[in-house]
């Protein structure tokens, strides 16, 4: 597939981002005359090129029109304030509770940014350039100013000739699926799943039915992949914290801020209020994940008929009677004295950056201890060298003996598998003339492009990086 030039119908999608990899969502639609871009998603992987990649857009940032954000995660919004300060002005669309977590985020980016910049400058040689940060705490403000909340299933008229309509994906609180609605002669739609949700999984709604749609762009994370049943995964995290409680050790959870901690609390929780585990000391140790539980809360809305009605028995599952919410850096640090077996949950998840880094390089020279992997991680990170059981992996400049145990229980994820996969998108064959599918390694994308093709979708297609679809 090569880049095609918009026709006067129609619209034209590039895909800028998250193709065939699963960091950077980014995707830009020319429709009606004006330009869209769906997310604005940090790149991840190493660091020169990420550099580059996330400092540098394929566009001039003050022709876009519009961002339409489908959630909170940083892959899909951690770079919108490097767009705002590269000359995009708004406005970005997105549903109330994702603008209330994105607000939380992209501080916490910037502050990430400002001191990864202060470092770095500590450390060039002299005569060396300073090293700017990618943004700054004020333009992560300016860029919360712009968003425009959209509650789900409400349509808003973007443009002439443009609509708007986002759907719960039951992903993240507040995720979307897109819904754009072109008139150009003759109506026609394009749908963007964003992140889609799993059915059954605690917190969240499932998602609701993806919409209809002349070009259907989906997400293909474990598009080759069945995880397991939800309800075998409280009994399979009680069993690690179990065994390794029993043997004196801690119990450390690579976990992002976002939907994983709090998906973890809810079930730890669960647990002990069964008597099915001890009261373990459980230390969430994130300022983030702090602040994210209490957006949670704000916004009971998007949780389904079975959390509602345990916070209305029980208030306090996400509360402070049993998990030690860690804000400061010197408490953090206490932790590392701790002799008894305890639960640590920090970010950051794929062990890039944050407080999980320091956690396990005091921690993972024991045999006794033990890594808790419960989501994606990508090449080249510490997480997935973590998963690949390197003999020794390098944390924060020294190289460490990877003696502790780790597990992977995939089953964590808040991702769609492949039968959820082929049941969402199902109903769209024989009416979607053209399906991309992105947010993906290879093998995985692949694996669902032809599930989907032997589902009765006759063009289905994984784009590369630039490359265009346009549909007239």
């Amino acid at each position: 597939m090569k880049p095609t030039s918009p026709g006067p119908n129609g619209f034209t999608v590039t895909f800028w981002g998250a193709a065939r990899t699963v960091t950077g969502s980014m995707h830009l639609v020319e429709a009606a005359g004006r330009r869209i871009l769906l997310d604005c998603g940090l790149f991840q992987g190493r660091r020169a090129e990420a550099r580059k990649r996330n400092t540098d857009f394929p566009f001039k940032p003050a022709t876009i029109d519009a961002v339409v954000l489908s959630h909170a995660h940083t892959d899909h919004c951690g770079n919108l304030p490097n767009l705002v300060r590269q000359g995009f002005s708004g406005p970005i669309y997105c549903t109330p509770a994702t603008r209330d977590l994105t607000a939380i985020m992209l501080a916490d980016s910037a502050k990430i940014q400002e001191e990864d910049a202060a470092y770095l400058n500590r450390k060039r040689p002299r005569g060396e350039p300073l090293i700017e940060p990618l943004y700054t705490r004020r333009d992560a403000h300016r860029t919360v100013r712009i968003c425009q909340a959209v509650p789900y299933d409400r349509p808003v008229d973007l443009f002439r000739g443009v609509q708007l309509r986002l759907v719960d994906a039951g992903h993240l609180l507040g995720s979307a699926m897109v819904s754009l609605s072109v008139e150009a002669g003759k109506e026609m739609r394009l749908t963007f799943t964003g992140d889609l949700g799993r059915r059954g999984t605690p917190i969240l709604r499932d998602p609701d039915p993806v919409p209809l749609a002349d070009l259907l762009i989906s997400e293909s994370t474990y598009g080759g992949r069945t995880h397991e049943p939800v309800d075998l995964l409280a009994e399979s995290l009680g069993e690690v914290v179990l065994r390794v409680a029993s043997r004196g050790g801690k119990l450390l959870v690579p976990a992002f801020s976002l939907g994983r901690t709090q998906t973890l609390v809810y079930f730890l929780h669960r647990l002990m209020n069964e008597g099915r585990l001890p009261a373990l000391p459980i230390f969430v140790d994130s300022p983030l994940a702090s602040e994210a539980t209490e957006v949670f809360r704000l916004h009971p809305e998007c949780f389904d008929e079975e959390t509602a009605l345990l916070l209305e028995d029980d208030p306090d599952v996400f509360g402070e009677k049993r998990i030690r919410y860690v804000r400061a850096v010197e408490e953090s640090k206490q932790l590392n004295d701790l002799r008894d077996p305890c639960i640590i949950i920090a970010a950051s998840g794929m062990c890039e950056a944050g407080r999980i880094l320091h956690h396990l390089k005091h921690n993972i020279e024991d045999e006794r201890n033990a890594v808790l992997i419960v989501g994606y991680q990508a090449p080249e990170t510490l997480g997935k060298r973590l998963v690949e059981r390197r003999p020794e992996v390098r944390i924060l400049d020294r190289y460490y003996k990877l003696r502790a145990e780790v597990v992977v229980m995939n089953g964590f994820s808040a991702h769609a598998d492949r039968q959820d996969f082929l049941d969402y998108l199902g109903p769209l064959s024989g009416q979607a003339r053209a399906v991309r599918l992105v947010h993906g390694e290879p093998e995985q994308s692949e694996a669902l492009a032809e599930a989907l093709r032997g589902r009765g979708f006759a063009d289905v297609a994984i784009p590369d990086r630039g490359d265009s679809v346009h549909l007239n």
